[in-house]
């Protein structure tokens, strides 16, 4: 339906998500003041449902609820709970700043436990749908073989997208995959392809009508907010500078300041409870210190509940965690899975270290090795490193740190407060998501594993 009809899709669906929000609201009424008719206030629940639609076509459209087609239906389901948390949460605050202390918190509840039912059983129906109406894509996919490779396995990990690897061309310039034109619905272009081959691979697709994705480079990264300017009467490109402007850190600064305050204030009883924990459980201190790179490069130190034992590092010296990492404590597992070893860096925001959101902090020794690998790496210290971010919404744990630069770039290329809060409201999903915690792997592969035709 929405390959089809896109435009009808989207609409039926947004339709009915509006119509069972409303449904259900007025059924939580019903069986909350059903033998208190009397005692309801029938105006009130009247006035706050175009803000209940307002908010909640906000929170669908930033968890992606709007695009079912290319998503597990298990994904669906965790972003739809976290959606409708965020909405009680929305509404609650909203009828108390309204003075609407007479808005049932018992119907707010109900209504989202009857919101999340009905909501649920409409999105698999039309989930279903999409994926019925919708057809596979024959993909032909460009680029060296290591970075073959690595699209291929991600894709594998993704059956929802629908995109079937037919070719593989390793080998642009001998323009083969210019014969398999009649069979291959999408190109994939990888990110190490010249500048001269994927200007022919995009003009060659627009004019035979085949839709092309571009993995991105550096270059492209700076080009894609880039300004137009001129010479006379020739067009130039101004690329802008990785860095946002005085206002925009100056809001982000407040912002932070607000919510890690907000955040500290209410959740001081869980900090105190896990410090009791992490104690008990063992030997060592509370709090675990390190040094990291922050704004400019600057050092600082960040601190987090401790979740490794305390000579993890005695004899080996700095390592990455990895996935079953027996240097792990049974309840830093824990932690570290809800991620609640990191509230401490909420102290380190409001003094000023770090802000809620921006690229994750990297200890020196493994920015040193990033800076002589990926020359563009000293960019990410144009802000501040944030509890969150982008790479962490968008990425997982194990995802490369190219891939993770690339994020964090186009990032601080659109940071603004509005951004903030959307990757905020996004967090929260990745908390409960455990792909999003796995810790780093390595991985050998290469093309005659798949069963794909090779062009070049």
């Amino acid at each position: 339906m929405q390959s089809r009809f896109p435009m009808l899709g989207k609409l039926i669906l947004l339709i009915g998500d509006m119509g069972l929000l409303v449904l259900a609201t007025y059924l939580a009424v019903f069986i909350v003041f059903y033998d208190r008719t009397a005692q309801m206030d029938f105006p009130m629940y009247y006035n706050m449902t175009p803000v209940m639609i307002v908010t909640a076509g906000i929170l669908f459209n930033i968890n992606g609820l709007f695009s079912l087609s290319r998503k597990k239906f298990s994904e669906l389901l965790l972003s739809l709970g976290v959606a409708l948390f965020n909405l009680m949460v929305v509404m609650m605050a909203i009828s108390f700043f309204l003075k609407e202390f007479g808005y049932s918190r018992s119907v707010l509840f109900i209504t989202m436990m009857l919101q999340f039912t009905m909501l649920a059983a409409w999105k698999y129906i039309f989930w279903q749908a999409e994926r019925a109406l919708g057809t596979r894509k024959n993909t032909l996919l460009i680029g060296n073989p290591m970075e073959c490779v690595k699209v291929i396995a991600r894709l594998q990990f993704q059956p929802q997208l629908n995109y079937h690897v037919r070719y593989v061309c390793t080998d642009c310039e001998s323009e083969t995959w210019k014969n398999v034109n009649e069979d291959i619905d999408l190109m994939i272009v990888c990110a190490e392809l010249s500048l001269k081959d994927k200007a022919e691979i995009v003009h060659y697709c627009h004019t035979n009508g085949k839709q092309v994705f571009l993995i991105p480079n550096m270059y492209e990264i700076f080009c894609s907010g880039a300004e137009l300017d001129k010479i006379d009467d020739i067009p130039v490109f101004h690329p802008c500078y990785l860095k946002p402007a005085l206002e925009q850190r100056t809001l982000k600064r407040i912002l932070d300041i607000a919510v890690s305050g907000a955040v500290l204030f209410f959740l001081w009883p869980l900090l105190m409870l896990v410090a009791i924990a992490v104690k008990l459980d063992s030997p060592g201190p509370i709090l675990y210190s390190q040094v990291r790179t922050g704004l400019d490069e600057q050092e600082f130190r960040v601190y987090k509940f401790r979740s490794m034992r305390a000579d993890a590092e005695s004899t080996t010296g700095p390592v990455l965690a990895g996935e079953n990492d027996p240097r792990i404590t049974r309840l830093g597992k824990f932690l570290r899975a809800t991620r609640i070893d990191e509230l401490p860096q909420l102290f380190n925001v409001l003094l000023g270290d770090m802000s809620i959101v921006g690229p994750r902090p990297e200890r020196p020794f493994f920015v040193e090795q990033f800076k002589a690998e990926i020359p563009e790496y000293i960019y990410r210290h144009n802000v501040k490193p944030g509890i969150t971010g982008l790479a962490q919404v968008y990425g997982k744990y194990n995802t490369t740190p190219y891939n993770k630069l690339i994020y964090d770039l186009i990032y601080i290329q659109k940071c603004n407060v509005l951004t903030d809060l959307v990757i905020m409201l996004q967090t929260v999903k990745v908390l409960v998501t455990k792909s999003s915690t796995e810790g780093v792997k390595s991985s050998h592969a290469d093309l005659s594993r798949y069963e794909i035709d090779q062009l070049g």
